[in-house]
């Protein structure tokens, strides 16, 4: 009998060109088609949640695929775990019913921004984390994010170039915090432009250089105009961090 599967991952996306399949690139999508094909025998399509960026990490990824029952849920995530790169997990799996869509039902997306912030870079957070030498006052930064919640039109910051008609969206949260030498900005919303979250960053630390006021950022976001917003900050800092979908429709096998 086939099942429907629903599996959350984590992975480090700095060797990977994104989540879906591409000719002679190394992706998430290929990657798990490979383990799942060494388990079932066959290469079954998965379908992801969302379409990461080339060097974007994932602590809550989510996909599902249509396997056989020969394996108990339990036991799913440790067989592909035998069978992934060390820089990919399967966290946990789960039946869902034949009508959960796993890009479809998703409520909320949470992604954060990691930034170290010292004078000299931490070899350690290289392909972790932007590193960012000027002094963040997350303070200020906070509260000029707060601008950003509620439903807008978001062109202003979406990457130029895409063609996405329908650019409003809902953002239920931002936060900016820092801890130690980092900080961090988080964004929930029921759905995100192409390069929104990186584009919200680079308009965040515009903010923090004193090139853009903090009152600024509601004109930023009713121009609708890309020019006005900041940079699209490196892929390598960001992560997409929490799932949520509509419905809790999932069971045990």
């Amino acid at each position: 009998m086939m099942v429907q599967v629903l599996l959350t991952l984590a992975y480090c996306g700095t060797s990977f060109a994104g989540f879906q399949v591409q000719k002679n690139a190394r992706t998430v999508q290929a990657v798990m088609q490979d383990a799942i094909e060494s388990i079932w025998g066959e290469r079954l399509p998965v379908v992801g949640c969302s379409r990461t960026d080339a060097g974007v990490h994932a602590r809550d990824y989510k996909l599902t695929f249509r396997p056989d029952d020969r394996l108990p849920t339990a036991r799913i995530p440790a067989a592909l775990n035998a069978h992934l790169p060390e820089d990919i997990a399967v966290l946990d799996a789960c039946v869902v019913p034949d009508t959960f869509h796993v890009r479809h039902d998703v409520y909320e997306k949470e992604y954060e921004y990691v930034i170290c912030n010292t004078p000299s870079r931490d070899p350690f957070s290289v392909n972790t984390a932007l590193h960012y030498r000027r002094p963040i006052d997350a303070v200020l930064l906070h509260r000029a994010a707060q601008a950003f919640v509620g439903t807008h039109d978001f062109r202003a910051f979406m990457a130029s170039g895409s063609d996405i008609a329908d650019t409003i969206r809902t953002v239920r949260s931002v936060s900016v915090t820092r801890n130690g030498a980092f900080v961090y900005l988080r964004i929930a919303a029921d759905g995100f432009l192409y390069n929104m979250v990186r584009i919200f960053v680079g308009t965040m630390l515009a903010v923090n250089e004193g090139k853009l006021s903090p009152d600024a950022i509601p004109a930023v976001i009713a121009s609708c105009d890309r020019k006005n917003a900041g940079i699209t900050v490196p892929a390598h800092g960001l992560y997409l961090n929490r799932v949520v979908f509509a419905e809790p429709r999932l069971t045990d096998l």
